[in-house]
């Protein structure tokens, strides 16, 4: 028997990424694939510890269902850090704990579309949160980037003659899967054009407290006037993944919907994690910590650079992040990412080819490099011979 599905099962497709990572699980694979953190960095022994405390001294509560919300202590530290670091002005009530960042997107995709609307973002832009806003039937106008991020004239120009626009989704800090960060005059105008036009921003902030070098720059929400603007932060780049928490922080009315929401879908996040990770807070530097993930990644993101400046044909072109996971690569007009991927996978090298960050698929000529997860041996022996690819496949197309 043929069963009738939701509509929405047609716009939803397999993650490239979660795809080429099942081909990563071979230890043999030199993977540049997944935003995966360095997981010797994991601070096992002080989450052991942690969780033999929890368990002592509050174990009837961490096991305990608690609310949507999330655990207070822990979005008071979420909100005190934000203002601190991004210039927002929030309290616990304006955080929602997630499952990770990702939660926050398919939440905002709940509250704010419908079918027929439309979403704008960089493009390239985050491949998930392409995913996660299309299964509500939505479209997407991808706005052109440069080096400073998002073309505010551009934007200006289509949120004047678009009809339906819901939803402006951007990652100004390096971001994914460019590694590029917005200027601060890009910052203020969106929150400008946001107010003026009256369209909600998911401003998507998972990587950054990863800065290698450079000046920190305030949120795209610090200049929110009228409160339009939301903002997601992860505790998966910054401390473990497999916890899946994160938050998304908005205006309290706004906060209030995903609430709702969020109901509906889980209830709640997990109890133990939340407390174990507010704990290790209480009890441990997570700046020290953080410091240490930057030094590693900066060591990385070099060795990433230099390598391609090496090994890769002199007409690409590629991103010098200045913090963050990931590098972005743009190959000659013609040449396919894909096709280099599978005489990679061959030589067990994978990358993420970048036509699947542009939501209507039209740059199939680039691709994603990550360097956070590899050790530095295995960067500099992939990348030469990913290099020794693409200049093979560049020189035999031409």
């Amino acid at each position: 028997m043929e069963l009738n599905f939701a509509k929405r099962m047609s716009y939803i497709k397999a993650s490239e990424i979660r795809e080429i990572l099942k081909v990563t699980e071979q230890e043999d694979v030199i993977s540049f694939a997944g935003g995966l953190p360095a997981p010797e960095l994991f601070p096992i022994e002080e989450i052991n510890e942690i969780n033999q405390i929890v368990l002592k001294e509050a174990g009837t509560k961490a096991l305990q269902y608690t609310t949507t919300e999330g655990y207070a202590p822990l979005r008071e530290w979420i909100s005190k850090r934000m203002n601190e670091r991004l210039g927002t002005s929030f309290d616990k009530d304006n955080i929602l704990i997630t499952h990770g960042s990702q939660q926050g997107l398919d939440l905002s995709g709940k509250v704010f579309l419908d079918e027929g609307d439309i979403v704008l973002c960089e493009s390239p832009t985050y491949l998930a949160a392409i995913s996660a806003f299309k299964a509500y039937g939505c479209s997407f106008i991808e706005i052109p980037t440069d080096k400073y991020g998002m073309n505010m004239d551009i934007l200006e120009d289509v949120l004047r003659k678009t009809k339906n626009i819901k939803l402006i989704y951007v990652i100004p800090t390096f971001q994914n899967p460019t590694g590029k960060t917005w200027n601060l005059e890009r910052r203020k105008r969106l929150a400008e054009l946001s107010a003026q036009y009256g369209v909600a921003v998911v401003e998507d902030n998972p990587y950054g407290e990863l800065r290698f070098e450079g000046e920190a720059l305030p949120s795209i929400k610090s200049f929110d006037m009228v409160g339009n603007i939301l903002c997601t932060g992860s505790f998966s780049k910054i401390f473990c993944p497999g916890f899946r928490i994160g938050w998304i922080a908005g205006d309290k009315d706004i906060i209030r919907k995903y609430v709702l929401v969020k109901q509906g879908t889980d209830l709640q996040c997990n109890t133990i994690a939340q407390i174990t990770i507010a704990e290790y807070l209480k009890r441990y530097d997570i700046d020290k910590h953080i410091q240490k993930i930057v030094e590693v990644y900066r060591r990385r993101r070099d060795i990433a650079v230099r390598c391609i400046e090496c090994y890769f044909p002199n007409n690409i072109k590629f991103t010098h992040p200045e913090g963050g996971l990931f590098t972005w690569i743009e190959l000659p007009e013609g040449i396919s990412a894909r096709e280099i991927l599978e005489k990679c996978l061959e030589k067990k090298i994978a990358f993420v080819p970048g036509g699947s960050f542009f939501p209507n698929k039209n740059k199939e000529n680039t691709f994603r490099i990550n360097y956070s997860n590899m050790p530095e041996d295995r960067i500099e022996k992939g990348l030469q011979i990913l290099g020794e690819v693409v200049k093979g496949y560049i020189s035999q197309s031409e």
